[in-house]
């Protein structure tokens, strides 16, 4: 293990010792330097002097001060002081050999101690003073810009989350607001943190600026160093995240906008499947930097991370075992989103549920069924999916008519209206052909059942069922053909016998009642 030795917080060398010795060995090192500077400091014309003999095979630092330069600094010169000794540890830990070690270690004590000196003269004093000043009028004055530019970031992260609506913009534009709303929140989030930083930074630099204080500014930052260096990796990772974030962005508007030949429902479907992606993407992405950024904090407070990685390690081959079900949650979600077979914002049928999907990532579908409810469901449980808005819909209409109706009459009126609806310039961009009428279904209680096909845009085909369904039944009740209600048809005989039959089983009851 290893440790500073300072003066006035500021390191001069380094020690190494076995864990259980370097606190005390620590303790008594850092006396006899302070002790040899209180002395130094105390004489105006003191001289420093060194000695580095050896005892029991080590070599060892002595410090004299002496007013006199000419008396050796030996056991007989009264101001001697041991300082350290050199151990072989310290020796390799600079790399060289016990006498050049001391030698480095002397060099450096010396500079520290005159520099000590000189730092407690008049004219460093009023320069640090005058620093300090200027610094205790900055730190107001920088807070309440910050202050200012955080509000400015503040109100531009909103209007850009006001106007990142994909419905009203086009989704190339969305994607760009979004990249912008990511990076307009690092500059806000960065912002913030500069105003709760400068408010205990600036006194704390100002303690830092002269010998005196500068052992309580160490105090503080030994003290807050590990909460820091958390602190530190969450705001990294933060950034990163959001970093990443609009680069996700930046390349799915990018690829939207070269797509842009496509056709304009080719153009909508590809802007679902990228949204999907760039969900799943970021939820990935995210969950991948937070774990990276908590060992990281770990190994920033001293954790070693190896035995937790390992142990990591055995714990995620039992969970494996464990969770197979959510490992093909998440093999199945990947699927569905890479092969396209339903995006948020589609209406599919599945497991005998169907809505509209509000939410997919690896592990689950959402879906919000017609009467409001959210349904989840695993992606493991996905098997046969019936999607009702990829790339087109059918409005599949069944219309009933009597069986005495003129058919060729009926299939004029409704090839006329559906015709009439496809040009219709309210219906003609929801309609993408002309309408199908397919003839006779078949026959039922019903009546006759006459089947028509409109080929609509996604999720458009009730609109467009309910409008034609209006025309239609306007126009037949015009032509006299009416929509028929179930029909029965009973055969006369059938009827006369039925009661005939009845008659005589009437008769015999009355018969045998007379007899009784």
């Amino acid at each position: 293990m290893t440790s500073c030795i300072r003066i006035d917080g500021r390191c001069v060398f380094t020690i190494v010792s076995p864990e259980s010795d370097l606190a005390g060995r620590v303790n008594i090192i850092q006396t006899s330097l302070n002790d040899i500077k209180d002395n130094y400091l105390k004489q105006s014309d003191a001289q420093l002097d060194f000695n580095t003999p050896k005892e029991n095979n080590e070599r060892v630092v002595d410090v004299c001060i002496n007013a006199n330069s000419s008396q050796p600094c030996d056991d007989d010169n009264p101001s001697k002081q041991r300082l350290l000794t050199i151990t072989q540890g310290i020796a390799n830990f600079y790399g060289m050999t016990p006498e050049s070690t001391a030698n480095l270690i002397i060099s450096r004590v010396e500079e520290k101690l005159l520099q000590a000196k000189q730092q407690r003269q008049s004219d460093y004093l009023i320069r640090q003073g005058i620093i300090s000043v200027i610094l205790l009028i900055a730190i107001p004055i920088l807070g309440y810009l910050l202050r200012r530019w955080s509000r400015a970031s503040y109100k531009a992260k909103q209007n850009l989350k006001s106007a990142n609506d994909p419905i009203k913009s086009p989704f190339s534009t969305y994607l760009n607001q979004r990249k912008s709303w990511n990076i307009q929140d690092i500059k806000h989030r960065l912002l913030q943190i500069s105003q709760v930083i400068i408010w205990p930074g600036g006194p704390l630099i100002i303690l830092g600026l002269f010998p005196q204080t500068r052992t309580i500014q160490l105090i503080i930052i030994t003290a807050i160093r590990l909460p820091l260096r958390v602190v530190l990796v969450a705001i990294g990772t933060y950034c990163i995240i959001r970093l990443i974030y609009s680069l996700i962005n930046n390349l799915s508007s990018k690829i939207v906008r070269s797509q842009f030949v496509l056709s304009p429902r080719a153009n909508k479907r590809l802007q679902l499947r990228i949204n999907t992606i760039s969900q799943v993407s970021k939820s990935v992405v995210a969950i991948l930097l937070i774990l990276i950024g908590f060992l990281f904090s770990l190994s920033a407070i001293g954790v070693n991370t190896a035995p937790f990685l390992a142990g990591a390690g055995i714990i995620g081959l039992a969970l494996s075992f464990s969770s197979q079900s959510f490992i093909k949650d998440a093999l199945n979600g990947f699927l569905i989103i890479f092969e396209d077979q339903y995006a948020v914002g589609d209406v599919i049928s599945l497991n005998q549920v169907s809505g509209l999907v509000e939410n997919i990532n690896l592990r689950i579908t959402q879906i919000r069924d017609a009467e409001g409810s959210l349904i989840t469901i695993p992606n493991s449980e996905v098997r046969i999916v019936a999607n009702l808005s990829s790339q087109w819909s059918r409005a599949d209409i069944n219309i009933p008519l009597s069986y005495d109706t003129n058919l060729e009459q009926a299939l004029t009126v409704i090839t006329y209206t559906a015709t009439k609806m496809s040009q219709d310039n309210q219906w003609q961009q929801l309609i993408l052909d002309e309408p199908q009428i397919l003839g006779v279904e078949k026959f039922s209680d019903r009546g006759i059942i006459i089947r028509v096909w409109i080929r609509t845009e996604p999720l458009k085909q009730w609109e467009v069922s309910r409008e034609f369904r209006r025309r239609l039944q306007i126009a037949l009740t015009n032509a006299g053909i009416p929509l028929t209600p179930p029909q029965q048809l009973w055969l006369s005989k059938g009827m006369n016998g039925m009661v005939r039959d009845r008659k005589v089983a009437k008769d015999r009851e009355i018969k045998k009642d007379s007899h009784n």
